[in-house]
């Protein structure tokens, strides 16, 4: 959802995913210590920078880049905001 919406709020990205926005923030905040994702402050809201050239932790996906991993994902996927609205 990042990658497709780099301003995506994480309570969007919560309420899509059927998890606690807590959670969502967890997950986040992992990514960005992991260096996958780079937060930015814009205003009173945060952007994220997905890093595509980073490779996968995991021995068997050492080689795949993180934007490989993406592509698997079609364009017109639904966005966190379209998942919220079915949801609700």
């Amino acid at each position: 959802m990042i990658a497709r919406d780099p301003s995506v709020r994480l309570r969007d990205i919560a309420g899509a995913l059927g998890i606690t926005e807590r959670a969502t923030q967890r997950i986040v905040s992992e990514l960005v210590d992991e260096g996958f994702l780079t937060r930015r402050r814009e205003g009173r809201r945060n952007t994220y920078i997905v890093h595509r050239e980073k490779t996968m932790l995991t021995p068997q996906l050492s080689e795949t880049e993180v934007g490989k991993l993406l592509e698997i994902f079609p364009a017109g996927a639904p966005t966190a905001q379209d998942l919220a609205a079915t949801a609700s």
